[in-house]
Parts: structure tokens; C-alpha cells; sequence
């Protein structure tokens, strides 16, 4: 079941006239965009992604941009053609910027492609900051909120999943950092940090498409719904889920070493693979 406090949502919601969010075609990116246009249909949503999200419904304002995160080229083009439709179609009210795009793949550095790995710090970590970077000045002057998607994996070290665990834990202290830079301006900054998500990011790491068991798992629409709970709420951080958090808990009174040993042996055994 999906339970977000619909009252508070709408209440920090009213104001706000755009949502631009990066990645909204499929996974926890297209819940935000579903349940965000229930609640508050006369929102102006801009996608940023290679694939236009398959949503449909009359009333929903859901503009895409097509955008490579891997092109530094594109980040900027899209940046600048997100702040022209804002000016077009959404000239007043708060704006709402959700970095949701990020992969991952797994399996040992030594033996990886380095070219996809440096793609993954392009895309979790160069884009992210770039095109937050170009946004945030319109935030700032109109007022509105920041939420990046970091992972529970940005709280330890992540044997077979290395970069990409790096890559989420520079995504939740800068943006920790971010939001106390932040602070008093009108701004509302959270970082979201899921475990395992029902999305295609493990298919994508080369785990196939059921790695992760469901009842160890969360929906997308169930991260979706926490983190804008949490957003509403006026939190910084939120770990989704008791299971995840409990394991971040536990990873805090351990030396780092053994953390990584710890969290190899649980990946290792929660995806079947060596």
C-alpha cells in the first residue's frame, strides 16, 4: 500500500506551478510524475530523459525534453530549454526539481569497462551537479524545492557496485551540504536514499530483471510516496523503508573496512552472483 499524507502534500504543493524532474520515463521517476499529477492536476511537469514517459491522462501537463546525461553538451541545451518553457508556460508559481537519473552495473572494477564506468560518474554526479547548477538561480528567485535521489549504498562502501555507490554518496552529502546552504532561502532540499527498488536498474547492471527478491524490495510508487511525505515534512534526508534503515543504522558503528566487507557479502548474496 502507498500512504503519503495527501493533506500536507497539498498544502506545500499549492504554490508551486513546475515540476522538472530528470529520468521520469519509467522506475521511481514516472511515480513522481503519476502521483504528483493526481494530486495536484494543474502542476506543469518537464521531463528530462532519453524516452518520453508513457503516461497518459487529459489533463496532465507533462512536457519531455530528450536529453543524454552522458553529453555534456545536452545538459546544457536541455537546461536552457527547461528555463524558456518555465518563462512559456509556467511564469509564476514555485519550482520543484527532482534528479532522478542514475545507474549503475555490477561486478568487480578490475574486470569492468572503464569507459561505463566513467559514464556512471558522468551521469550520477557531472549532470546532476550541472544541471542543478543552471536550475537552481530560477529556484532561488522564485522559490521552490530540490530532491535528489541518492541510495542506501551512499552510506557504506559497495563491493561489485563500486562506482555507483560512490557516485550516491557524493549525491547525499552534497546535497546535505546544498541544504544548509540553503537554508532560508525558501528552498525545501531533501535527499532520498532507496534500497532495492522494483525498477529497471538492476537489469540494466546486468543482474536481470528479478535480482532482487519482492519482499526484500519496494515499489517505485512506495519511494515515490515517502520521499515526497518526507519533502513535506521540511526533512533533509530520508532512508526509505525499515529494513534500509535499520542496515544503515547498523553500518554507522562499524570501521568502514568491515562495512565493506559486510555489505560485499550481502550483495553478493541478495543478487546470486559472485
Amino acid at each position: 500500500m502507498v500512504l503519503v499524507d495527501v493533506a500536507s502534500l497539498s498544502e506545500v504543493l499549492k504554490n508551486f506551478s513546475a515540476v522538472v524532474i530528470t529520468g521520469g520515463s519509467s522506475g521511481i521517476g514516472k511515480s513522481f510524475i503519476e502521483l504528483m499529477a493526481k494530486m495536484e492536476p494543474q502542476l506543469l511537469f518537464c521531463n528530462l530523459s532519453r524516452r518520453a514517459p508513457d503516461i497518459s491522462g487529459e489533463e496532465l501537463k507533462l512536457r519531455h525534453i530528450a536529453c543524454d546525461f552522458s553529453d555534456d553538451t545536452q545538459i546544457s541545451a536541455a537546461a536552457e530549454r527547461v528555463i524558456s518553457l518555465l518563462k512559456r508556460e509556467a511564469p509564476d508559481g514555485r519550482v520543484l526539481l527532482i534528479n532522478n537519473s542514475g545507474f549503475g552495473t555490477y561486478g568487480r572494477f578490475l574486470e569492468s569497462e572503464i569507459d561505463q564506468q566513467a559514464e556512471i560518474i558522468d551521469v550520477n554526479i557531472r549532470a546532476l551537479v550541472e544541471l542543478t547548477g543552471r536550475l537552481l538561480p530560477t529556484l532561488v528567485l522564485r522559490g521552490g524545492g530540490l530532491i535528489n535521489i541518492a541510495s542506501t549504498a551512499a552510506f557504506q562502501p559497495t563491493p561489485q557496485l563500486a562506482t555507483y555507490g560512490a557516485t550516491k554518496a557524493f549525491v547525499l552529502h552534497w546535497t546535505l551540504a546544498l541544504a544548509d546552504e540553503l537554508r532560508g532561502r525558501n528552498i525545501r532540499v531533501l535527499a532520498v536514499c532507496p534500497g532495492p527498488t522494483e525498477t529497471g536498474f538492476a537489469a540494466r547492471a546486468g543482474l536481470g530483471e528479478h535480482a532482487v527478491a519482492a519482499s526484500l524490495g519496494q515499489t517505485p510508487q512506495q519511494v515515490a510516496a515517502e520521499a515526497l511525505h518526507a519533502w513535506a515534512a521540511g526533512r533533509t534526508v530520508v532512508v526509505n523503508g525499515w529494513r534500509n534503515r535499520l542496515l544503515v543504522w547498523a553500518s554507522g558503528w562499524v570501521p568502514k573496512t568491515f562495512a565493506a566487507r559486510v555489505a560485499g557479502i550481502i550483495i553478493r548474496r541478495t543478487t546470486g552472483k559472485n
